[in-house]
């Protein structure tokens, strides 16, 4: 324990540890510890003592080794620096044994600094010759391959000398001047077609895009492709600007020619003439001599056209006009005489014809429309006297239909307000129904008449006026037929009736009793309940029923009796079951009511 202490005392004469030690000592003397736990500490404390001595030598040796990878792995990149910049001038080294680490590594930084900073100048000469030779060769290439720059400096670092630096300047300088002469055509070309789209209104930015996109960039740093395709490209470009230029200054020449036809035609005012006075000027000058901005653009073209266009329709929409006021005039004559006209200058067919613009001669259908207005004059006047007879029968038929429904009204003869009026009306309906057979007669024979003098029938709205005539009178004749007969049949069952009730006494009538409290057929006072006005005579039915023969009449066809003939059968004018039930009504009502045979 003496040694060990001795030995820790030296060691740390003159140091804070031997203090330390002694007053360590000091204190197992109070204590009373024992010799083998103070030599046991003393110990420990010498074992820590050389594990930090030692940990300090392996420190001081790993440095030592860094220093001397870090002075050769320096003075390798001076040298590798040097053969690539082609320096002849060598670095000298110091006695590696006499100089520490440290010098030698504080020798060696300097001259790196100084290699890599005239390397990275080396460089940036390479790469600034290298992009100018990309750069031209970028715009001399068929297919634009920019090569990579930076990589192809990359690979030839190894490389950074003097002569190999004049080497690419003259190749540089060899493309520049190749590049001067092909930008000087290039530019030629790309002025001639600025002014070719100028004239024809184009865009320019689009039209040398087309050729190429690099034609159109503005920036002076800006590359333009200057290879033999876009030579060919360009003068491509020329030529077919030059050809659509002919070809528009030949369509507008003619929409010109067509221009002044219709202002000489419709009178145009100068006001409208003087819009299109440059154009006029421009095109009677040689191609070439044409050069003002726009004045060949697709928008003066169509302006032109649009103005063509316009004066075509007005002259078009006028002659419509003429012809249809004529055409009108035509269908008015036609329906005041129940005629058709004719078909051919119907309003579609010349609308169809005029728009044609050269299927028909204006002249010609004007002069085909007067004389079908003369022709249907001259048909109007020979038909008068018919028309005015026919005219009366319908009115003849009218007052029928309205004397038959006055006839089923119950009250018809109260003493209401208005009731003598409709009285004196049925009288002068009774009289003029009577008549309507006599009307019928002299009507046909007057028809008949016409045709053979014509040679050709007689047509109302479209159907024979023969063929309507000699069905009705049919169907009346059928009707009156079955009114006699159910006279007859009344007059019998009266006479039995007597019989019977002269034998078993007087009893009501079941069947007087339920037609005097059956329904009317469709009459109605018009007005209110009272029948104070005059009933207003459906135009539905012609003799006792014949709703389909007197509707209102008019040109347009509507007319059903007239307009067309199949619908007119017998089946059709309700000359059956309908008529005889009204007839029942009217006759066991009113059995003392006069026979409107």
């Amino acid at each position: 324990m003496v040694g060990v202490g001795a030995g820790l005392g030296l060691g740390m004469e003159g140091t804070n540890c031997g203090a330390l030690l002694k007053e360590l000592q000091q204190i197992w003397t109070e204590v009373g510890e024992s010799e083998g736990e103070k030599n046991k500490v003393l110990l420990d404390i010498e074992r820590e003592c050389l594990e930090v001595y030692r940990r300090k030598v392996d420190d001081a040796n790993r440095t030592r080794v860094q220093l001397h990878q870090s002075v050769a792995a320096k003075e390798a990149e001076v040298a590798s620096l040097m053969a690539t910049l082609g320096e002849h001038k060598l670095y000298l080294k110091k006695d590696k044994g006499v100089v520490p680490l440290k010098e030698q590594l504080a020798a060696v930084v300097p001259v790196l600094e100084i290699l890599k900073s005239k390397k990275d100048e080396r460089i940036k000469q390479f790469s600034d010759i290298r992009s100018q030779i990309e750069k031209i060769r970028f715009e001399l290439s068929e297919y634009n391959d920019h090569g990579d720059n930076a990589s192809s400096v990359a690979a030839e670092e190894h490389d950074l000398s003097t002569r190999k630096l004049n080497t690419y300047q003259a190749q540089l300088r060899a493309l520049q001047k190749e590049k001067s002469e092909r930008l000087r055509k290039v530019l030629d070309y790309i002025n001639e077609v600025h002014s070719l789209c100028g004239v024809l209104g184009i865009d320019f930015a689009r039209t040398v895009n087309e050729v190429h996109p690099s034609l159109h960039q503005n920036g002076v740093e800006q590359s333009r492709n200057i290879s033999n395709s876009t030579l060919e490209g360009l003068a491509s470009t020329i030529s077919k600007l030059k050809t659509e230029r002919k070809s528009r200054i030949q369509k507008m020449r003619e929409t010109m020619e067509s221009l002044c036809q219709l202002w000489k035609l419709m009178d145009s005012p100068e006001g409208e003439k003087r819009q299109f006075s440059k154009v006029m000027s421009i095109l009677i000058l040689p191609d070439e001599g044409i050069t003002s901005p726009g004045v060949l653009s697709e928008e003066t073209i169509e302006k032109m056209e649009a103005e063509v266009g316009r004066l075509t329709k007005l002259k078009t929409s006028r002659l419509k006009e003429i012809v249809m006021k004529r055409r009108t005039e035509l269908e008015e004559i036609c329906q005041n005489a129940h005629i058709e006209p004719d078909v051919s200058t119907a309003p579609e067919q010349t609308d169809a014809l005029i728009d044609s613009g050269c299927l028909v001669d204006p002249s010609e259908l004007l002069a085909n429309i007067e004389s079908q207005i003369s022709k249907a004059k001259e048909e109007s006047l020979s038909r008068k006297d018919i028309m005015d007879r026919i005219n009366k029968w319908i009115a003849a038929c009218d007052e029928e239909a309205w004397i038959e429904e006055y006839n089923q009204d119950p009250k018809r003869y109260s003493a209401g307000r208005g009731a003598h009026i409709n009285l004196k009306r049925a009288e002068k309906a009774r009289i003029l129904v009577t008549k309507i057979p006599s009307m019928v007669d002299n009507l046909i024979n007057r028809t008949f008449a016409w045709e053979n003098t014509r040679n050709k029938p007689f047509l109302y709205d479209g159907g024979r006026l023969i063929s309507v005539l000699e069905e009705y009178r049919l169907s009346r004749q059928q009707k009156e037929e079955e009114k006699r007969r159910y006279r007859d049949q009344k007059k019998l069952e009266s006479i039995l009736l007597a019989e019977k009730e002269a034998i078993f006494g007087s009893k009501p009538s079941p069947k007087r009793m339920s037609s005097l409290n059956r329904k009317t057929n469709g009459y109605r006072p018009n007005g209110s309940a009272n029948g104070l006005k005059t009933p207003n005579p459906r135009r539905s039915s012609l003799g006792s029923a014949t709703p389909e023969l007197l509707t209102p009449r008019s040109y347009s066809g509507h007319n059903r009796y007239f307009g067309d003939f199949k619908r007119l059968s017998t089946s059709h004018l309700n000359f059956g079951d309908d008529s005889l039930s009204t007839f029942t009504s009217i006759s066991g009502s009113e059995p003392e009511s006069p026979s409107l045979g």
